[in-house]
Order: structure tokens, then C-alpha cells, then sequence
């Protein structure tokens, strides 16, 4: 599928309320990278890969979809939401965590009043991806969520 004008919808950077963690929910001991990720998506009907950075296993930060892109990684918080995805399902490396504090960093320079949730406290599910606690995480790393939750 190609991409084309009219499928491309820009994200308004001043929207940006939230930054979501998400896990691949693969196998631990398998390693996916971005191109992966985005054959995969494509497979779902999507406009390819719908997370904006990618963590593979061994801590390696690849792009996903531009961050100047709508999201395709959390129904009803696309468009006001940037994603990043970790490799695995569970036992995620030393690496991957410092490279997820990197990202989380970084997008907290530009989008200082986002929240950092994990998908599963993004919107109503059943899912538990990423499969750890993001909140506790941030307060382990000093990412404080100085600002309260819509989820509340």
C-alpha cells in the first residue's frame, strides 16, 4: 500500500498530551526491528507502522512513523499522542529501559505537560502492554507526572 496525501494526517504538536509505552508482545528472546514492525502493521490494513520509535533488544532506537505523523498505536489518542514500542513482552533488557528514559527525555524537552502512560492506561482495554508499570517506572527515573491523569 502506498501512502498518499490524503492518508497522511499531520500531527498538531501542540495536541501532544500524552507519551505512550508499549511492548511488542513477542517473544522475549526474538528481535524485531522497525521494518518488522511496519510489515506487520501493514498486514493489519494500517498505513504501515504505527508507533513513532521503536526499542529493540539489545537497547537500539530505530524510527517508526515520522513524529510529524498521526499515530497508529492507541484508539482514541492518536492524534494527540506519540508511541514508542519495546521489543519483547516481558523481560525487557537493561539497554531497552536506559533507551526508553532517552526517548521519553527527549520528547519531554519538547512536550513538557505530556504525560507518560503505558498503552494499557491510555484507554479502556484489556490489554496490560507494556506489561509494567509506567508510572512506577517514571517515579524510579525522576519522569514525574507532574500533571493528573483524564483516566482518573
Amino acid at each position: 500500500m502506498t501512502l498518499t496525501k490524503d492518508k497522511i494526517i499531520m500531527l498538531e504538536t501542540h495536541n501532544i498530551k500524552y507519551l505512550i509505552v508499549h511492548c511488542s508482545d513477542t517473544a522475549d528472546d526474538r528481535d524485531l526491528s522497525a521494518r518488522d514492525i511496519h510489515k506487520m502493521h501493514l498486514t493489519f490494513g494500517w498505513d504501515g507502522i504505527g508507533y513513532h520509535k521503536i526499542i529493540r533488544r539489545d537497547g537500539l532506537i530505530e524510527n517508526g512513523r515520522p513524529e510529524y505523523w498521526v499515530g497508529a498505536h492507541v484508539y482514541g489518542k492518536n492524534n494527540q499522542s506519540l508511541g514508542v514500542c519495546l521489543i519483547g513482552r516481558n523481560n525487557f533488557s537493561n539497554q531497552q529501559f536506559l533507551s526508553l528514559e532517552k526517548i521519553v527525555r527527549q520528547w519531554r524537552i519538547s512536550y513538557p505537560h505530556a504525560l507518560i502512560i503505558g498503552h494499557r492506561d491510555a484507554t479502556i482495554t484489556d490489554k496490560t502492554c507494556p506489561n509494567f508499570n509506567v508510572d512506577e517506572w517514571c517515579k524510579e527515573r525522576e519522569l514525574n507526572n507532574d500533571f493528573p491523569s483524564s483516566n482518573n
